[in-house]
């Protein structure tokens, strides 16, 4: 648990008006537990709480919800607090062991109980080193330098007791992250239902494929989208983005961070809103516009009576259905028009680039295929 802030930070307001309250990174609770364990290592005794300044100035404090001092070693450790956010880590408990280090050795991280080992190139750190990230490391050693020195030679060991358990519901498998969770943090601070977490686990993603060698990936909407985009290509686990919402998210790093040939899958509705120019397919961002999909549906031969039936539906998936039963390939329809509005984003990339549209039963409604985007240049997007 934490206690306290010595600046403004504690509450973030979401869109419908709601404080919520922001947390801590794992980062940031492993940087308070070692600073401690070495401090008291040092024999200054356990600070509690024990404050830790943050990348951006911000000057915290943390609770110690447990600590042991024994010959040539200390341990403290910190609940994680994720605030309001639905995070897996919440109330984990991360737990430092400080040991002395050889002279010279500097900061020496160690993946204990929990943490994961990295194994495939791409990533922050390297395969084969524990999976703490580069922001976390330079917190740990400037919290320890704080008190032991800027020349201190210690191992820092992290745990988190249980992670391995809660890694199975984040993508560090797909990733390469073996045993367990990473420890995180780039601020220390985690803000309520931000999609920067999520953004960012698509990066990592596309670069543990890029380094691997992969030469196609497939972003997917929901898992039976990328279920079905999996198994009609056969791919690698390693090829699989979950983009979920953030089409556009994935996109523009592709541009700048190139593969072969991209797949975009998705459902139903959620292809139609970027057919309609929704490269953040989120439903706070819109709905599906039945009228659009009308329209679609006339510009490939439907007549005015299917034109109101699709205007009238409730759902895409019903839209889709009076298409169907018109005889009109309204998936390939939107599935171009979503083509078209996806490959500016890639521009000059050479990337040949596919849609591929779903419905909940898991058939494929709708096929843009593989063509190459030379040049295009982005048009307008509401």
């Amino acid at each position: 648990m934490t206690v306290g802030c010595a600046c403004p930070i504690d509450f973030v307001m979401n869109g419908k008006g709601e404080n919520l309250r922001r947390g801590w990174t794992t980062g940031a609770c492993a940087t308070a537990a070692a600073k401690a364990a070495v401090q008291a290592l040092l024999g200054g005794g356990f600070p509690d709480p024990v404050e830790i300044t943050l990348p951006k100035g911000q000057t915290v404090a943390f609770a110690l919800a447990d600590h042991c001092l024994k010959p040539g070693a200390a341990m403290a450790a910190v609940v994680k607090d994720a605030g309001d956010d639905p995070d897996v880590t919440h109330g984990a408990l991360i737990v430092v062991t400080a040991r002395p280090a050889a002279t010279g050795a500097g900061i020496l991280f160690r993946a204990g109980e929990g943490v994961g080992t990295v194994t495939l190139p791409g990533l922050p750190v390297p395969p084969g080193e524990a999976a703490i990230n580069p922001m976390p490391r330079q917190m740990i050693a400037a919290a320890i330098a704080e008190v032991a020195g800027p020349e201190a030679d210690f191992e820092i060991e992290i745990a988190v007791p249980g992670g391995a358990a809660l890694a199975e519901r984040t993508l560090n498998g797909r990733l390469g992250i073996i045993n367990g969770l990473s420890i995180l943090g780039t601020t220390g601070i985690v803000i309520p239902f931000s999609c920067a977490a999520w953004i960012d686990s698509i990066h990592r993603g596309i670069d543990v494929a890029r380094a691997t060698g992969q030469d196609h990936i497939a972003g997917s909407t929901g898992s039976t989208s990328e279920r079905v985009v999996e198994a009609h290509h056969g791919l690698d686990p390693k090829q699989l983005i979950e983009m979920g919402d953030f089409i556009g998210g994935m996109l523009k790093y592709l541009r700048t961070h190139p593969v072969p040939r991209v797949t975009i899958a998705g459902g139903v509705a959620k292809m139609s809103k970027l057919a309609q120019g929704m490269l953040d397919v989120h439903s706070k961002r819109g709905r599906a516009d039945q009228q659009a999909l009308a329209d679609i549906a006339t510009s490939v031969g439907g007549d005015a009576a299917l034109a109101a039936k699709i205007t009238a539906s409730n759902t895409v998936a019903e839209a889709f259905g009076h298409a169907a039963a018109a005889g009109i390939q309204l998936g390939d329809a939107v599935a171009a028009r979503a083509w078209q509005v996806a490959a500016p984003v890639l521009q000059d990339t050479g990337s040949a680039l596919e849609i591929l549209v779903i419905d909940r039963d898991g058939k494929i409604r709708g096929v843009a295929p593989f063509r190459a985007v030379h040049g295009a240049r982005p048009r307008n997007r509401r």
